[in-house]
């Protein structure tokens, strides 16, 4: 069954197949003015021997020249044949979104591999050396884990010191239970009074605490499950202590 459509913008009237017409969706190109319109809505009834004959150029001829060329491979099984003139131009805009939408995803794991940087060495150790440089071309820093609930104060005391008077010393180990390196953590001493009050208050970073030998490795941190002994003398010359209190953290 042939229909005959007629184009809005040039009137010009063509035959079309009904399969043509719903293979994109009733949507046809002109052969002469290459208008897309509907097909469907252009619908006219054909009267013998009237207008296509006088049509100049024959939108016909115009619209099916292609078929004069050697024709393609024939398609796959039940694949349907579309027309040239039906085949809608592919709009440069998905393109352009698409490559929009690549660059978009590749910054987001660009920054969450910088956010969590830290964690993925720690769960890839080959990838320190090249998160490293990264960070060294990007100007950020690569430290190790700093996770305090796995960081622990095994055993202190505080005593004096019969070598030297007024002299006290404060003696701990710190054990690392989590199952990577950790940093050196901070420790906070208080000494307190007769009544629990405190009378100095003190922050000690790792090369203050560390013995000579452990700073100069302090950058490598404290080992999984291992455990550091540090040694730390005060003055007690001005101040009465009796009591201390002592606990770490990450600054």
């Amino acid at each position: 069954m042939t229909l005959t459509t007629r184009c809005p913008s040039c009137t010009t009237a063509f035959r079309v197949q009904p399969s043509q017409l719903s293979a994109r969706g009733g949507k046809v190109r002109c052969g002469k003015c290459a208008g897309v319109f509907d097909g469907v809505a252009g619908l006219v009834e054909e009267q013998p021997g009237a207008e296509l004959a006088k049509a100049e150029p024959s939108p016909q001829l115009a619209l099916f020249e292609a078929a004069r060329r050697p024709a393609p491979a024939l398609p796959a099984a039940n694949e349907e044949v579309i027309p040239e003139f039906l085949e809608e131009d592919p709009p440069p805009r998905r393109l352009l979104w698409g490559f929009g939408a690549l660059l978009a995803l590749a910054a987001l794991a660009l920054q969450a591999t910088l956010v969590y940087r830290t964690e993925i060495v720690v769960l890839l150790p080959e990838t320190r050396e090249p998160l490293a440089a990264a960070c060294g071309w990007l100007g950020c820093e690569l430290r190790l884990p700093r996770r305090p609930e796995l960081m622990a104060i095994e055993s202190s005391d505080l005593q004096a010191d019969t070598r030297r008077k007024n002299v006290i010393l404060l003696n701990a180990v710190i054990r690392n239970r989590a199952p990577f390196a950790q940093e050196f953590p901070a420790l906070e001493l208080t000494l307190t009074d007769e009544r629990d009050q405190a009378v100095m208050r003190r922050v000690l970073a790792p090369q203050d605490y560390l013995p000579a030998a452990t700073a100069a490795r302090a950058a490598q941190g404290l080992a999984a499950g291992a455990e550091s002994v540090l040694r730390v003398s005060f003055d007690n010359s001005r101040i009465r202590a009796v009591g201390y209190r002592l606990y770490l953290f990450f600054p």
